[in-house]
């Protein structure tokens, strides 16, 4: 979707608005006995261990034109694990210019320069598993903020790609001001009407999605869960076939609100 950009501001020094985009990502699966669920666990902490989430970071910050300066990381005893990375403004190209005004698809991993400081981005994992249902999630948690005229955003789509989730929420915010020559303050440089319009279109297609936007005060929402469901794609150590018919059916209702709880944040009652 193409939008009007604002006209383009000469400001008073540097661009201090800061950007945020939380991603938070969910994928839910069926673990049948206490030694499957211990192992989907295992499965999760090494698919998403510390090394990998921190190549995971690393594009995002080659994605948004950042210089890494510092990077923390910890696997967690017994499962999970954390990535914080301190990231400074990139340098500009010619070849590069930052499309931060229209609403766009971000890239998969290649070069997109801005100007950037008193940036980070983060990610916690948390996968665990429910004590009697069988019912096992995995849930991300990543932070991308940024100070300079780029989004973060732009980093969106290769996040989505990276994780592949069945549910996932996203929340974006402009917070502070920056000025013009004039003084005059602004509180956000850019317009934007959803997250959507960053998501790619065959994204938006496998997905249900909400928006909840706030834009008087720049917060925008948008959440997503999968619009198809099959069973085998929710199963850990097991088959649909090694199931019999009655075990299915109550294995996919187990599912099915698990995931409708979290996408819609609410408990819903036994029928």
């Amino acid at each position: 979707m193409d939008v009007k950009p604002l006209k383009k501001l000469k400001l008073y020094g540097f661009n201090n608005l800061t950007k945020t985009l939380s991603f938070n990502m969910y994928d839910i699966c069926y673990a049948k006995t206490v030694e499957d669920r211990k192992n989907y666990i295992e499965y999760i902490d090494e698919q998403y261990n510390a090394e990998r989430l921190t190549n995971i970071l690393t594009n995002v910050a080659n994605i948004i034109g950042a210089n890494v300066l510092n990077i923390a990381k910890q696997d967690y005893d017994p499962q999970g694990a954390s990535v914080t990375m301190l990231v400074s403004e990139g340098l500009v190209t010619s070849e590069h210019t930052p499309d931060h005004e229209s609403e766009a698809p971000g890239p998969l991993p290649d070069g997109v320069v801005a100007h950037l400081d008193k940036s980070h981005i983060t990610v916690h994992t948390y996968p665990e598993s429910h004590p009697d249902e069988g019912i096992s999630t995995f849930r991300a948690d990543i932070d991308v903020s940024t100070c300079g005229h780029i989004s973060p955003l732009k980093a969106l789509n290769y996040l989505i790609h990276s994780f592949d989730s069945d549910i996932m929420y996203v929340d974006y915010r402009v917070r502070g001001f920056t000025r013009d020559v004039t003084g005059k303050k602004f509180f956000i440089d850019h317009k934007i009407n959803s997250i959507q319009n960053y998501i790619a279109s065959e994204t938006r297609n496998r997905y249900q999605m909400i928006d909840v936007n706030v834009y008087q005060e720049n917060i925008f929402h948008t959440k997503m869960i999968l619009k198809e469901f099959d069973l085998d794609n929710y199963l850990f150590g097991i088959n649909k076939k090694d199931l019999l018919p009655g075990e299915k059916k109550k294995i996919k209702q187990r599912l099915k609100k698990e995931m409708a709880e979290i996408f819609y944040g609410r408990n819903i009652p036994k029928v």
